[in-house]
């Protein structure tokens, strides 16, 4: 297996979103480093702190105190500062974009946060112009096995696909799904031990997260409603269904959903539009941003997944779109390229799973499939995408559980998932 399976005495991983992080020190007043908590932000902005530039956490009680009750005090002596876990005191905010625009040198602020702060109108309002943000999601498998990452930026650049090599397939693909990307859940080598962790933080997030960041009424529903969602992973997202089983209404549903996305549990990716094609599925789809998370919600071990590889898939092939969503996720989050993203499906069933647009309008087509053969009607998505943008489409791929690339078309393969993190 070439994934890696532990992190605990293996030397720090290099984090691929760290030379965008101080690109941006460089010219930028205010950098936001976003992502669920415990994916390594604390240790990654901690590189960046220093004498001049102290290293405050809003996870202490104290810190906190004083940022909440002054906030303008709090900043007024900062020339610099990192400030973790921002999202604890908003008003915060207020007091460092006044101080950024009082002094403008670059470099004045990193922060960090675990909710996605922009989705909150104050701040994106506020420090619109002064501000970049920049995303830090769970270890990507390109990071876990140091390779290159850079799998879209060479399709979108045509260089086409990389070689194969030392692919990953049958158990080991599945036991790098079940593991997720997790820093302290990767340290764990049993599976069991694993999921304990990831059902702890799962309690944690949903305990004291949420409260940080939404007035809550039903609290005690948000655990019930993520094991929901967990059921639906990579099925079109149905607030109406989500808020039946658990007696919530459907306006209701939809703003807990929109905080477990805030908190990056989840992603609703939204479909794809073009007036060349009608009748297209205009429903987001519901996807979770770790699959070791995923799995652990689902109770979902290896010997079952392995015993469905011979009947449904019902459990496998979920697991599967998630993941591969989920790296594609990764490697937007440190590719220099602006990649909006997107799922086809047609009224008919037929889809892509991911569409990947850059700025120029040039389309990568992603459809997954938990099985090892890939068959004709399997590219039937792909080839109405391709039919839609034209010039435009530069790349369809299949990925599955296989150790080579078919070719079905000059712009249409087949090719393993471990392809994702080769490139």
């Amino acid at each position: 297996m070439t994934s890696v399976a532990s992190t605990s005495s293996s030397p720090a991983i290099a984090r691929y979103v760290q030379g965008k992080i101080a690109t941006a020190l460089q010219d930028t007043r205010v950098v936001l480093l976003v992502g669920p908590r415990q994916a390594g932000k604390t240790t990654l902005a901690r590189l960046y702190a220093s004498i001049d530039r102290p290293y405050l956490t809003l996870d202490d009680p104290a810190t906190l105190a004083a940022a909440r009750s002054d906030p303008t005090g709090f900043v007024r002596g900062l020339k610099q500062a990192v400030i973790d876990e921002v999202q604890r005191a908003p008003d915060l905010l207020l007091a460092i974009k006044e101080s950024v625009d009082k002094d403008q040198a670059p470099g004045r602020f990193l922060l960090t946060g675990s909710t996605n702060l922009m989705a909150m109108p104050l701040v994106a309002d506020s420090l619109a112009g002064r501000l970049e943000v920049i995303t830090l999601l769970p270890f990507a498998q390109a990071e876990l096995a140091g390779t290159g990452g850079d799998l879209l930026d060479r399709l979108f650049d045509g260089a086409g696909l990389p070689a194969v090599v030392n692919p990953l397939v049958g158990d080991d693909l599945m036991a790098c799904v079940l593991q997720g990307g997790y820093p302290e859940a990767l340290r764990r080598t049993s599976a069991s031990r694993r999921q304990a962790w990831l059902q702890d933080y799962v309690a944690l997030i949903l305990d004291r997260d949420v409260r940080d960041i939404a007035n809550i009424d039903q609290l005690d529903r948000m655990p019930r409603l993520l094991d929901v969602l967990a059921a639906h992973a990579g099925q079109l997202v149905n607030h109406s269904s989500y808020g039946a089983a658990l007696g919530l209404t459907t306006p209701t549903a939809q703003k807990y959903v929109g905080i477990l996305e805030r908190l990056f549990l989840l992603r609703q990716v939204p479909p794809w539009s073009h007036n060349a094609v009608s009748r297209l599925t205009k429903t987001p789809k519901l996807h979770f941003l770790d699959t070791g998370l995923l799995a652990a919600l689902r109770d979902v071990t290896a010997s079952q997944l392995q015993k469905d590889r011979t009947t449904d898939r019902t459990a496998w092939g979920p697991l599967l779109e998630n993941f591969v969503v989920s790296e594609v996720l990764k490697l937007i989050t440190w590719s220099d390229k602006r990649v909006r993203v997107s799922h086809f499906r047609t009224k008919e069933q037929d889809e892509v799973d991911l569409v990947l647009e850059d700025r120029r309008g040039r389309v990568i087509g992603i459809e997954v499939k938990a099985s090892a053969t890939v068959r004709p009607q399997d590219l039937r998505g792909l080839r109405q995408l391709q039919a839609a943008v034209g010039d435009k489409f530069v790349q369809g791929l299949v990925l599955h559980d296989h150790d080579r690339i078919t070719p079905f078309d000059e712009k249409l393969h087949a090719a393993p998932v471990s392809m994702l993190w080769q490139g």
